[in-house]
């Protein structure tokens, strides 16, 4: 007897082979909540157990972890990240049976009154209590940070176990960042015939002439158009010192694997002039946005027919036109591209439709900072490293089950606007197992709406919504659909989202890199990102994406790794 097939809601869709996170129970509430407790003498005891059942004393990890427990690592037990959950996958690590675990010591961090052990909330609601507690932390190849959350176990007498761990490395011994005593002193004393100023060895840098080498080349995006954030760019950039090429392609690209080098032969607009340049870095890092080339319908009929004004991808739409009072613009796609653009259409004049052909998840931008990032990323809350720190050390499976309550509160303040855009025919969902807005980011990278405009402009009817409906063909001047009906269109734009990032690798690469990394972006079987910032399956070989939340802690995390390659600390094939 065949079985029928099990259909997945839009809400739950993924990219490609990203699989849906575990589903995760809150531990029980223990009617010693209320109790009055000593945040941080919990923490030391506890901490000294865990220390000493690290250092291979006799101790029962049931009663420091409990069933439903997790342990989020980057770096500090292997050179991966890892999710581990429960006590047995857990001793297994601090065993060793699965990598060496090079973690030796953990501490308790007092060094201000927010990091200091303290009890709180562990979701939304207030209804589950823990203790929270920031760590320093010592491996046998560096040092990090990290952060506990401990719960009352009401099975086990309400002893005070974890529920989530989380350890991430930020030095090497010995290779420590170049800050405070061991900045560079930038001059040279004494008599130096033939010496460079500083302009000039800048230059020599810039410019990697003579014999320097990039150890690591990043192949990135153009700054962003928005011009403020462009101009903190190139301002970070000089005031960093950083060697930014820009006007730059790849002409070709070579991995020889016996030296473990590149051969990147680059074309370069300097001064009006084409220079052609051969380096030879050990690494490169693709930064060119966690999505890959544009995804356009071509399996369309009939695309080659349309006699309107413009039919593109929405990457390559360059705004309305202006006094196009009356004509008819289509946008194919409901996450932020599509509104936006139906937006500015609108906004010069156009008749608007946008289609809709599955489901959008669509938050308010002032009720999504409200519910999901005050007091942790806002004016009143902790300085940013502490806030990533925190908003970091929830593995992804358990922060999906919590924020379920975050999307529930969202919901209920948007409600109004919510209710305006289904009687407008919009279709919503709550992403995947209603866990919201961000989870549904890093299990699909779109599929949202993070409203700045557009959705009043909808549930107004001043942009109409075609819904459920697939582009059947394409017409000299419309747009026929799988039902039969059709829209007048004198300019189509398909928001229809991107490729996977190793698409562009193979763009930019060839078949032989592309074919050799692995998908990039939605969840692996621990609930860790795939692929990136960590390795790619193609040494020499990184990709590095997301918001510039994620940028900005993944950038220390992708250099260690880099780093112990360079010094012989880590072994490319080697946990």
């Amino acid at each position: 007897m065949a079985t029928a097939a099990v259909e997945i809601p839009p809400s739950n869709h993924g990219i490609p082979g990203s699989r849906m996170l575990q589903h995760v129970d809150l531990p029980e509430i223990t009617s010693m909540q209320s109790e009055q407790v000593d945040p941080q003498s919990v923490a030391t005891v506890w901490l000294g157990a865990f220390n000493r059942l690290i250092a291979g004393h006799d101790l029962d990890i049931q009663d420091l972890f409990l069933d439903i427990s997790y342990w989020r690592d980057l770096l500090c037990t292997s050179w991966n990240f890892h999710t581990y959950h429960g006590p047995s996958k857990i001793m297994s690590v601090l065993k060793g049976t699965d990598q060496k675990c090079r973690l030796q010591l953990l501490g308790l961090d007092s060094s201000s009154d927010f990091k200091r052990p303290t009890l709180c909330p562990i979701d939304f609601n207030g209804t589950l209590q823990g203790i929270r507690a920031f760590l320093t932390l010592e491996t046998n190849l560096g040092c990090g940070r990290g952060l506990v959350k401990l719960i009352r176990d009401a099975r086990d007498g309400g002893k005070w176990k974890v529920f989530t761990l989380f350890t991430t490395l930020e030095q090497l011994k010995g290779h420590e960042e170049s800050i405070k005593t061991r900045r560079p002193t930038g001059v040279e004393h004494g008599s130096h015939p033939g010496r460079l100023n500083w302009q000039e060895r800048r230059n020599v840098e810039a410019n990697c002439e003579g014999p320097l080498e990039p150890t690591v080349l990043i192949i990135a995006q153009i700054f962003t158009p928005k011009d403020k954030l462009a101009e903190w760019f190139e301002t970070y950039a000089k005031a960093l010192e950083l060697n930014v090429w820009t006007k730059t392609s790849i002409v070709s690209s070579d991995w020889d694997e016996s030296k473990r080098q590149w051969s990147l032969t680059l074309r370069r607009q300097s001064d009006g002039l084409d220079d052609t340049r051969t380096l030879h870095p050990r690494h490169v890092i693709q930064a060119t946005g966690h999505s890959g080339e544009p995804y356009f319908p071509s399996h369309i009929k009939g695309l080659d027919s349309f006699k309107g004004d413009r039919l593109v991808h929405s990457s390559q739409f360059t705004g309305p036109e202006p006094d196009a009072k009356g004509k008819k613009a289509v946008i194919v796609g409901c996450c932020n591209s599509g509104h936006d653009i139906a937006q500015d259409y609108y906004e010069h004049g156009y008749d608007v439709t946008m289609v809709q052909r599955s489901s959008t998840l669509v938050v308010s931008c002032e009720n999504l900072i409200d519910v999901d990032m005050k007091g942790l990323y806002s004016e009143e809350g902790p300085p940013v490293e502490d806030a990533d720190i925190l908003g970091m050390s929830t593995p992804n499976a358990v922060g999906a089950r919590l924020k379920v309550d975050n999307t529930k509160e969202i919901n209920r303040r948007d409600a109004p606007l919510l209710r305006a855009l289904q009687a407008a025919g919009f279709a919503l969902d709550n992403g995947p197992e209603g866990a919201g807005l961000f989870i549904k980011y890093l299990h699909r990278g779109g599929g949202y709406y993070i409203d700045v405009g557009a959705s009043q402009l909808i549930a107004d009817r001043k942009i109409k919504i075609k819904q459920g409906q697939e582009i059947e063909r394409v017409n000299p001047h419309s747009l026929t659909f799988s039902d039969g009906s059709g829209l007048e269109a004198d300019e189509v734009v398909f928001a229809t989202g991107y490729q996977n990032m190793r698409e562009t690798a193979r763009k930019i690469f060839g078949d032989e890199l592309a074919d050799r990394v692995k998908d990039v972006w939605g969840f692996d079987e621990e609930g860790e990102t795939r692929t990136m910032w960590r390795r790619t399956g193609h040494p020499g070989f990184w990709f590095f994406g997301g918001n510039l939340a994620l940028c900005r802690f993944y950038s220390r995390l992708l250099a260690l790794q880099i780093k112990a390659l360079e010094v012989g600390l880590m072994e490319y094939d080697v946990d």
